[in-house]
């Protein structure tokens, strides 16, 4: 089968360093077995002079089509990345931040299981400190549909800079909007409510840099502001029980608020080795892929509620874990 055409999207602002967006871009353009068709490369507010002319020098040597937009002023995450999709040409749009590594066949993987039929993919990830020869972490998002809408009751079932999507779908569930720090989580909620189909690649395809301040910046009142809003909105929209707000809030919020040595073992030492022990063992005749999927856990999209029978989540959940994905 013809590889369907898409498009990478990438976002910058005035905090990004010039050196990690080149490596971004050129990982996810120059040095990738299958290119995307067009870079939508979105400036969100004013830059330096040096990523300026990074950013010009980037588009001049692209070996394919790059669509720039400069917004006059930051706006965020969500709503730069929602201009960029409405900028997109193309169906199929892979994400890309502008401080990672994407692995040589990372949309070589991706894009024919969303031409396949999905609509939603996303992938694992290593983190990284100082160069990509330092892996200091390893993220295993759940796999199988089932687990997927399971865990996103109380995690973010996606790493979002690994996603590859339907620009259709994601417009169709709202676009991204503007929710700081939690943007992402949001958009894959109302994602899985519109009965979008979604997978996980558990391999890893993108190398994540955590810098000093990447665990710091997953805590905070603005942090848990997002937070507390994100939940509102799951128990409005009925994703998430009211029994499961509260434990939520509890578990989510109190994550936000403790100290940072604290939330970055808490991490890698339970929430990432439980979730990784969790796939392998379900890689078997259930696995993305073989055609036999389960049923996502009792969870009824929102349009087939209408029609469907019993209460809304009315699988019991498996226990998750209590600690939140940084």
């Amino acid at each position: 089968m013809r590889p369907e055409p898409f498009a990478l999207l990438m976002t910058v602002y005035g905090g990004d360093r010039e050196e990690y967006v080149q490596a971004a871009f050129r990982s996810a353009v120059d040095d990738q077995t299958l290119r995307p068709h067009q870079v939508v490369l979105v400036q969100d507010g004013p830059v330096g002079p040096a990523l300026e002319r990074c950013l010009a020098g980037l588009v001049a040597a692209s070996p394919v089509e790059v669509t720039f937009i400069r917004l006059a002023d930051n706006r965020g995450l969500g709503p730069a990345l929602d201009a960029g999709l409405h900028a997109s040409r193309y169906d199929i749009v892979a994400r890309m931040d502008a401080d990672d590594v994407a692995m040589p066949h990372r949309f070589q993987l991706q894009v024919p299981l969303v031409q396949e039929g999905a609509d939603l993919v996303g992938a694992g990830l290593l983190e990284f400190g100082a160069d990509v020869g330092d892996i200091v972490g390893r993220r295993t998002p759940p796999s199988d549909p089932h687990d997927i809408a399971r865990y996103s009751r109380l995690h973010d079932p996606f790493n979002h800079p690994t996603v590859v999507y339907r620009r259709s779908a994601v417009i169709a569930a709202g676009g991204y909007g503007d929710l700081p720090l939690m943007e992402d989580y949001w958009l894959f909620v109302r994602m899985i409510a519109n009965g979008a189909k979604v997978v996980n690649v558990a391999e890893p395809l993108v190398y994540y840099r955590v810098g000093d301040g990447a665990y710091e910046r997953r805590g905070g009142r603005d942090l848990l502001r997002s937070e507390l809003r994100l939940q509102r909105e799951m128990r409005r929209e009925g994703f998430i029980s009211p029994p499961q707000y509260v434990r939520n809030v509890v578990v989510r919020g109190g994550y936000r608020l403790v100290p940072t040595l604290i939330r970055r073992p808490v991490y890698r030492w339970v929430v990432a080795p439980y979730w990784a022990r969790r796939n392998r063992a379900e890689d078997g005749p259930d696995a993305p892929g073989t055609g036999t999927a389960r049923p996502a856990g009792g969870y009824v999209p929102r349009h087939a509620r209408d029609r469907a029978p019993g209460p809304l989540y009315g699988a019991p959940e498996t226990p998750a874990p209590t600690a939140d994905k940084p």
